[in-house]
């Protein structure tokens, strides 16, 4: 069982321009990270997700392809998930409720308070939900993004403008 979570896998999503090449380095970065088969599909998936989200691919779309290609089951609800869930970092019991709680969403905002939501490992859940909603909704709200900018300090604050200048995402 693979613990850790591919939440870190946003910018991977955002940086490539083919879906193959999207896959391969998501498989790059979890084979040192996670070096387990649990986790690097739970990468690819994630980057796979915002890969495809931000090319404006629609949600019916990205669920095909995390059904079809990477293989979790993406047919229960977050209603469902809330009865039984419990913390549990492996991928393949955290990675599958992100991708429901962006599927479900109506936006950016609602993305991250259904993932929050199902419990357990929320944060990384909802890290990873919200990569997706990012890329599939656009800029952020500004009173999330202003919260979290106000949070961290000047050194982030830079590597993260310097990302989203570099690859034109809106923020």
């Amino acid at each position: 069982m693979a613990t850790g979570q591919p939440c870190a896998l946003a910018p991977i999503g955002f940086a490539f321009d083919t879906l193959q090449t999207t896959l391969r380095e998501a498989y790059r970065s979890a084979v040192v990270t996670h070096n387990h088969r649990e986790g690097i599909k739970g990468a690819q998936a994630i980057a796979g997700a915002i890969f495809l989200a931000r090319t404006t691919h629609s949600k019916t779309a990205i669920r095909d392809f995390i059904q079809s290609h990477i293989g979790y089951d993406l047919t229960e609800t977050i209603a469902q998930i809330r009865t039984y869930y419990t913390f549990d970092s492996a991928c393949q019991n955290s990675v599958p409720q992100a991708i429901i709680a962006f599927l479900e969403s109506e936006n950016f905002e609602d993305a991250i308070r259904k993932a929050i939501s199902i419990g357990g490992d929320s944060d990384t859940i909802a890290c990873m939900a919200g990569g997706i909603a990012h890329a599939y909704y656009g800029e952020i709200p500004s009173e999330i993004k202003n919260q979290v900018r106000f949070i961290l300090d000047g050194q982030l604050k830079t590597i993260v403008d310097q990302f989203m200048t570099k690859y034109g995402i809106p923020y």
